[in-house]
């Protein structure tokens, strides 16, 4: 039961912060007007956003790889028969949301915010790329996202 909560309340967290860079941190930019403020701004955003999204990602992982234990003790010989591809494919999807989850907050976000950090310059087209790069994959983590929870719910009927 412990578990199934906390998986939850990880996966209302991971979507909350990814909705939010969308909905809040990204349109907020076009707010600012010096370019060196806008850097400033959003390094500040993804200091905090990075460790929410892959914290919490890292929950909703571990939390469900222990429910799925249980569904497999439960299950036993026709744990395979009941589930299995419907748990390939979300587990296929997971994965994939895995990897554009850390693209995004590794590859782009900690690698912008250590640059600013360390006192580099980014030029505004630099900027413009970092900031299209984020939304193309929060487009697709949502999208990937959605799927893995469509799946997952599919699994509980």
């Amino acid at each position: 039961m412990f578990n199934s909560w906390l998986h939850v309340i990880a996966l209302i967290a991971y979507l909350g912060a990814v909705i939010g860079l969308a909905v809040m941190l990204l349109p907020s930019l076009s707010a600012v007007e010096k370019h060196e403020d806008k850097v400033h701004f959003l390094a500040r955003g993804l200091k905090l956003y990075n460790p929410l999204q892959v914290g919490a990602l890292g929950i909703i992982l571990f939390s469900g790889a222990f429910q799925l234990t249980h569904l497999k003790a439960i299950y036993r010989e026709m744990f395979v028969k009941q589930l299995g591809f419907s748990l390939g494919i979300k587990l296929t999807f997971a994965f994939l949301l895995v990897i554009f989850s850390v693209y995004q907050a590794m590859g782009i976000g900690h690698r912008f915010v250590k640059r600013h950090e360390l006192g580099e310059s980014v030029t505004p087209h630099e900027l413009d790329a970092v900031i299209r790069r984020l939304k193309g994959a929060n487009w697709c983590i949502l999208f990937l996202a959605l799927m893995t929870l469509w799946f997952g719910l599919r699994l509980q009927s």
